[in-house]
């Protein structure tokens, strides 16, 4: 969709949602790249992000910084680079009570439950340091919240909801997904239970996810308008043919090729502390392909191709596969023939041995043995890798990127695979997104099809091609079914004086 003049804009706006999942992400990335397309210069921004999928982009030193997954492909969406100051708190859980802690693309500790409300002081200035810098060097800053705002157990601490407006002050929209249900409500009630110079900067709503004829959701949204004194820019359709990189949740369908002429049959096992699950999307949108996430030796069973993903945990996510019976059922299909794919922390599983002398993980001086499919030792140190490699596997072009602690030493006889090891059709890799590159994806199945005894014919998917039409397709749903104009006009000058403060916030 072709894009109207636009004057010039500087300014930003924060996303924010009723939930978690409510749809902040995907109405952030289309906002950038409609932005974009209207020749503004765009950031994405997250001051903190909870996730265990990050990427790794250019650090200003020249090495390798991460950044949540999230971000990294928003600053795509808005055709600029990715950097560290797009998310520069990253949070990577590391058990129920503790985070790993990355600031400004590097490892800086961790913390604790109890941190939470009062702990993380030096994590804001971090946060809004690099808020300002964004917004010194582009005309828009598209920030997206996390959680909800309404989450005023946490309000004295945060930074990343309405601390960041306030900080900025800086217009706010809530996007709630209807899908769910009750949304007129968690609408209403995200404003209402903010105390009032938050509300202030609350600006409007925006609809996700609606199912049917809009026009049968107008009175809602009339009504919503009237009582709480601020728009709803617009509602966004539910669309099966959208999805991103996910944050936070695993989304299967998305994931799933088509039942009909499936050839080869991926099973992906579901760890419990699973990291850059992002690294199968490739295989879901191969269309001979049927993708599944597996937790039980059953679902293993038919596949063809197993594939041991990434882990923030790999020696606690090696003793539940074991206590699922999981180790054996991988051990039977390797021993049969069939292919297995490690990455990361799932190659590490396969070796030999990982060792935890300095307690990364967890138990310092810990060590326990691998399914001892490869001839590979691992050895966990507190400095973390971040590197963006490149080279060439099975005749093809190949790159990724690599986030680990594990330094992993090879047998002298072993085959090198991407960072790797591979002893026939066992293959260990610790390139995250290898399979992003077309070519080596294509060599690398044709050769599992072969050992599965099964059969693959590339259909010349692009992935690049294919990121870069659901970032097209985005921003065509927001441009369609979002009042943009407005939205910039929110950006531009800010959320309207005197908005209307609703109870029970208003009588604070």
């Amino acid at each position: 969709m072709a894009a109207r003049p636009l004057s010039p804009v500087r300014g930003s706006l924060l996303v924010a949602g009723t939930t978690s999942d409510a749809g902040k992400s995907v109405l952030t990335t289309g906002l950038c790249r409609a932005f974009a397309r209207r020749g503004l210069r765009v950031a994405p921004y997250k001051a903190q992000n909870m996730s265990n999928n990050s990427m790794v982009c250019a650090g200003p030193d020249g090495g390798g910084a991460e950044i949540g997954r999230a971000q990294w492909t928003q600053a795509l969406a808005a055709r600029a680079t990715p950097e560290p100051a797009m998310n520069p708190v990253l949070l990577k859980p590391g058990g129920d009570q503790r985070s790993h802690v990355v600031v400004m693309g590097r490892p800086a500790g961790t913390l604790s439950s109890t941190d939470f409300v009062g702990g993380r002081t030096h994590l804001r200035d971090a946060a809004h340091t690099a808020y300002d810098d964004l917004a010194s060097r582009f005309d828009v800053v598209v920030a997206e919240g996390a959680g909800s705002p309404a989450e005023i157990n946490l309000r004295a601490g945060d930074y990343v909801n309405m601390g960041l407006a306030r900080h900025a002050s800086m217009p706010v929209v809530v996007v709630g997904d209807i899908d769910r249900g009750g949304v007129f409500a968690a609408m209403y009630g995200t404003v209402g239970l903010l105390e009032p110079a938050d509300q202030a900067l609350v600006a409007g709503f925006v609809v996700n996810k609606f199912r049917g004829d809009v026009s049968l959701l107008a009175p809602g949204t009339d009504e919503l308008a009237r009582i709480t004194g601020r728009p709803v820019y617009g509602v966004l359709p539910w669309r099966p043919d959208v999805w991103l990189d996910s944050e936070d949740a695993l989304d299967l369908e998305a994931r799933r090729a088509s039942e009909a002429g499936t050839r080869l049959r991926v099973a992906v096992v579901r760890l419990p502390r699973i990291s850059n699950f992002t690294d199968v999307d490739a295989l879901g949108l191969e269309p001979d392909l049927d993708v599944v996430f597996a937790s039980d030796p059953r679902a293993l069973a038919d596949a063809d191709l197993v594939v041991l993903p990434g882990t923030r945990a790999t020696i606690e996510d090696l003793a539940w596969l074991r206590s699922r019976g999981l180790d054996r059922a991988v051990l039977a299909h390797a021993a049969a023939g069939r292919p297995v794919l490690g990455i990361c922390g799932g190659f590490q599983m396969l070796g030999r041995r990982v060792s935890d002398p300095a307690g990364v993980e967890g138990e310092a001086g810990a060590v326990v043995d691998g399914l001892g499919l490869l001839d590979v030792e691992t050895t966990f140190a507190a400095d973390k890798v971040l590197r963006l490699p490149t080279g060439h596997a099975l005749g093809a072009a190949a790159h990724g990127y690599e986030i680990h602690h594990g330094r992993v030493t090879l047998g002298v006889a072993t085959e090198e695979f991407l960072g790797g090891a591979r002893t026939g059709a066992v293959f260990g890799t610790m390139w995250h997104g290898s399979l992003e590159a077309d070519a080596l994806r294509e060599a690398f199945l044709t050769v599992a099809a072969e050992a599965a005894g099964s059969s693959y014919a590339p259909a010349g998917v692009c992935f690049a091609e294919r990121r870069e039409a659901r970032f097209d397709l985005l921003a065509d749903l927001v441009e369609e079914h979002l009042d943009v104009e407005a939205l910039l006009d929110l950006v531009a000058h800010g959320a309207p004086v005197g908005l209307p403060l609703l109870a029970p916030g208003r009588d604070r």
